[in-house]
């Protein structure tokens, strides 16, 4: 692995375990075994670093809320892949997540990149939602449409910086990511229409086996 690929995926891995804040570039070069001035060769500081972390970020959001496929997917078989991405793009970037607004606020240029793939997803989300609303699936109408797809978002943006106030040592498991992808789905189960209650229950408790297994991994640690 090239080093400035070590770098970046040191740098994830430190973020993600000790907060962004918490860490420095000393401590990421320090971590490798490399110099202060090895490290700066490939990046110019910490928020460079991050931004190159956004990239790959960037392109696992895209991949994993990438449009409705009509054909080839099933109704609810696309919220199953939008919610494996969003637990997948949760807990991989969760440092991200845990203090985002204040990275933003730091770095216009990233806050700028942030908003244009957030308006984008925000389109896609609409236009999935308005799908499954013409095909019966759910019961919506279009003047919620645009709310509910905003509401879905403001969760998985806001979900991990809550639950991190929520204990002392601001920890974040896959315990709580995966209770963020049940409030997802708790705010959607009001609007499954009657034919796909059946199947929409069988993903909710999929979803809750996976949180009960994943607690009881945390507890024997």
């Amino acid at each position: 692995m090239k080093t400035k690929d070590r770098i970046i995926k040191a740098s994830l891995e430190l973020f993600n375990e000790h907060g962004e804040r918490a860490i420095t570039t000393n401590h990421i070069a320090a971590h490798l075994g490399i110099s202060p001035g090895n490290l700066y060769y490939h990046f110019r500081n910490k928020e460079d670093i991050i931004r190159c972390i956004y990239t790959e970020y960037e392109s696992y959001i895209v991949e994993a809320f990438r449009p409705y496929d009509v054909e080839h997917e099933s109704d609810l078989g696309f919220m199953v892949r939008f919610l494996d991405g969003m637990l997948q793009v949760m807990w991989r970037y969760r440092f991200f997540y845990a203090n985002l607004g204040d990275i933003l606020n730091r770095d216009d240029e990233l806050r700028a990149r942030y908003v244009k793939v957030q308006e984008k997803m925000d389109v896609q989300s609409a236009s999935a939602l308005r799908i499954l609303r013409d095909n019966g699936t759910v019961e919506l109408e279009d003047i919620y449409i645009a709310d509910l797809a905003q509401t879905l978002k403001m969760i998985v943006a806001c979900w991990i910086g809550f639950q991190s106030t929520q204990k002392i040592d601001g920890t974040v498991t896959k315990n709580e990511i995966y209770q963020g992808v049940l409030r997802v789905l708790t705010t959607f189960r009001g609007y499954i229409a009657d034919k796909a209650r059946p199947e929409f229950d069988r993903i909710e408790t999929q979803y809750r086996q996976l949180l009960k297994d994943s607690a009881a991994e945390t507890a024997e640690i």
